[in-house]
């Protein structure tokens, strides 16, 4: 069981996040290399393939092993499913929140557009926002902070969506309920508002998790005053502002 291998994985597949994780203390990332690896390797499932069974397969596959996984059962022999069992035994997880992230990717087989904002946000919450909080858990978050810890997942998960858009449109998805720059720039600021109430809390052991948030504010806010970078895939800043952001942030102790 190498973490090693995890952290490539999050490496090649989310390297925001691997930087914001390298920033924390190796305690910590052995804790979140895992659990970030389980989610590239669950999104990614969907399109693998173009045949829905199939990716209907890959995720019933990871629903089973986490399952398993849960029930202190045999852990099937998977370069993230054997760390991944170690940190939720190990920190006591809770696999529902894994179960819902499985289960929330299957809007990215069927190729339906989301039934309303509701239903939109719902699954933000349920990919970005159960992710930050089983992170936050495996590093001994106090319960208590779990509304303010999603606020902030449900920040970067909007941004991160928002940096998606183009690339799901192209794929033939709808990836929001209403694409006016008027509805973007509105629920931007949700996501604003939102990351703001998330920072009033005192993360405590939490915050190198929290920092994995890192570009959701600049993002947001980008995507609030200028709603129509979203469509064009233009939103992203540039890697000197991103690193220095990160690396500021870290210097501060901050998010």
């Amino acid at each position: 069981m190498s973490l090693s291998a995890c952290a490539a994985i999050v490496e090649r597949g989310d390297p925001d996040r691997f930087a914001a994780i390298m920033a924390a203390p190796p305690a910590v990332r052995a804790r979140l290399w895992p659990i970030y690896a389980f989610n590239l390797e669950v999104a990614r499932a969907p399109w693998l393939t173009q045949e829905p069974l199939i990716a209907q397969m890959r995720l019933q596959w990871w629903r089973d092993a986490v399952e398993e996984i849960g029930a202190g059962g045999r852990v099937p022999a998977h370069e993230v499913a054997g760390p991944l069992a170690q940190v939720i035994r190990d920190a006591g997880l809770p696999v529902a929140l894994c179960d819902a992230m499985i289960a929330a990717r299957h809007w990215d087989i069927e190729k339906q557009p989301f039934a309303d904002e509701a239903a939109f946000v719902a699954h933000i919450d349920a990919t970005a926002g159960n992710l930050l909080w089983l992170a936050a858990l495996s590093v001994g978050t106090d319960p208590a902070l779990e509304p303010a810890v999603r606020d902030a997942g449900f920040a970067a998960g909007l941004a991160n969506w928002f940096l998606a858009v183009p690339e799901l449109e192209a794929r033939g998805r709808y990836p929001l309920h209403d694409g006016r720059p008027e509805a973007v720039r509105a629920l931007a600021r949700v996501g604003l508002a939102r990351l703001r109430r998330a920072r009033r809390a005192r993360f405590g052991v939490a915050v190198p998790v929290l920092r994995t948030c890192w570009r959701a504010g600049d993002l947001l806010a980008r995507a609030a005053k200028q709603p129509g970078l979203v469509a064009d895939g233009t939103l992203g800043t540039s890697e000197f502002r991103r690193r220095g952001t990160l690396a500021i942030r870290t210097l501060l102790g901050r998010w």
